[in-house]
């Protein structure tokens, strides 16, 4: 039967205090939204249905690179009603799936169960038995156990309340259905609004069955309406990816200190230390290992590769068997090749570092072209901005930079040429040969430090 799934996202969120709309807000990477639309993918349906209100187009915007039909509730009267905005666009034989985009933890397993019964002719809603139920619609079943219908915490009486099996708002039934009883929904509530789960007590009436399926877990269906429940949420969610990269074979030495902000792949025999983040897309070849405070964004390391403490890696290409670090920073567009070495307090930006090339301690390559075996000495930078452009420095294969040496780009240093420490090299350095660019060393008798008056 063909799916078409609604996800309600018209929401203020007035308890995040924030100017961005709830459902912008970040979770794990990605927005609130983000995460529910990418597990409704995994379910394969014909169309996507965004109901966005508040905020307007700030929404759509923010995520238009969303393959998703955007619907608009330009007034907020419930949920029941904004299922009607998106349902004019949804035909008859279709099984609908709602879903809401400030529950972004729902799993596809769990989301399958409800299109599965309501493809046997079933409305399924789900449910959760939770600790605290407060605020929530209480699912109401009869003597046989069977869903009658849902009461909001507002209008539920003193004994309704006590129940804690409550109606997470998701669900699933055909199209045509939703349609009729849509249309015969009232708003004789506290709130005034129409509410979606009034259907179920439409669908009892009718004699159809209601199959209550219930949630794997109270943390899978917890709605996120402030900022204490975001931070639960990505909780929930870094102990998710943490248990799946341990089920993968990798070794984290503390589950709870890792956050995973995007997608991260790794080989066999990867060890990962503590305080770890890492964004974008992150590929960690077989047996890298990953020091304490470590930040990776957008980056492929390869097999055998260390990088070590306090580092940050940001869009770069490392090879196999590199050392980076402590301390060292690898910044877009720059290349690592194999058994290269990036030591403490070296900045790498947009250069390319040849096989067995070592910068080992306080040096800022820009725009750089590093050749093979090169060695670069402590204090050595290249100068690659004049203040307008930037320009390019290449160093070639085997060549020797002494210490404290500045690079005035655009410069090249030949195949096996070494430079003395403490030179200002502005000019092309011949290859095999020694170069120096230092001024006389002078010393002045009598002179005096200037003294506090």
């Amino acid at each position: 039967m063909p799916l078409s799934i609604i996800i309600l996202a018209a929401g203020q969120g007035k308890r995040m205090h924030s100017d961005l709309p709830k459902v912008l807000q970040p979770l794990g990477g990605m927005t609130l939204l983000e995460h529910v639309v990418q597990t409704a993918m995994t379910l394969k349906p014909n169309a996507i249905h965004v109901v966005y209100g508040h905020g307007r187009e700030q929404v759509p915007a923010a995520l238009k690179h969303l393959s998703v039909r955007w619907v608009l509730q330009a007034e907020q009267l419930g949920t029941g009603h904004a299922v009607m905005q998106a349902l004019a666009g949804i035909p008859d034989d279709h099984t609908v799936l709602v879903l809401y985009a400030d529950v972004p933890l729902v799993r596809t397993e769990t989301l399958q169960k409800l299109v599965d019964s309501a493809a046997r002719g079933e409305l399924a809603v789900l449910t959760a038995h939770i600790v605290d139920p407060t605020g929530y619609g209480r699912i109401l079943r009869d003597a046989e156990g069977q869903v009658q219908r849902v009461v909001e915490h507002k209008d539920a009486t003193a004994d309704e309340r006590k129940i804690n099996e409550i109606n997470t708002g998701l669900m699933a039934c055909k199209a045509a259905w939703l349609r009729r009883w849509l249309a015969n929904l009232g708003n004789h509530n506290a709130q005034k609004e129409y509410y979606l789960p009034d259907v179920i007590a439409m669908a009892v009436a009718e004699g159809l069955l209601v199959d209550g399926i219930a949630a794997s877990g109270e943390s899978e269906v917890a709605g996120v309406n402030d900022r204490q429940q975001l931070a639960a949420a990505e909780t929930t969610l870094r102990q998710r990816i943490a248990a799946a990269l341990m089920h993968q074979g990798v070794t984290l030495r503390d589950p709870a200190r890792i956050d995973v902000r995007g997608q991260l792949n790794c080989g066999r025999d990867v060890c990962i230390d503590i305080n770890c983040i890492f964004e974008g897309t992150v590929r960690l070849g077989n047996r890298v290992g990953i020091g304490p405070n470590v930040v990776i964004r957008d980056c492929e390391i390869g097999d055998d590769t260390q990088v070590f403490a306090n580092c940050v890696l940001d869009g770069a290409q490392i090879g196999a068997r590199v050392r980076i670090g402590p301390f060292a920073r690898i910044r877009p567009e720059s290349q690592l090749a194999d058994e290269t070495h990036v030591g403490n307090f070296v900045e790498v930006k947009k250069s390319r570092l040849g096989r067995g090339s070592k910068v080992n301690h306080l040096s800022y390559l820009g725009d750089a072209e590093v050749g093979r075996e090169v060695n670069i000495g402590a204090g050595t930078i290249t100068c690659n901005y004049d203040g307008v452009n930037k320009h390019s420095t290449v160093i070639g294969d085997g060549a020797f930079i002494g210490s404290n040496i500045s690079l005035v780009a655009p410069v090249t240093v030949g195949s096996g040429a070494t430079i003395g420490a403490g030179s200002v090299i502005t000019k092309e350095v011949p290859a095999d040969a020694l170069s120096v660019a230092r001024a006389e060393q002078k010393t002045v008798a009598g002179w005096k430090r200037p003294r506090k008056k």
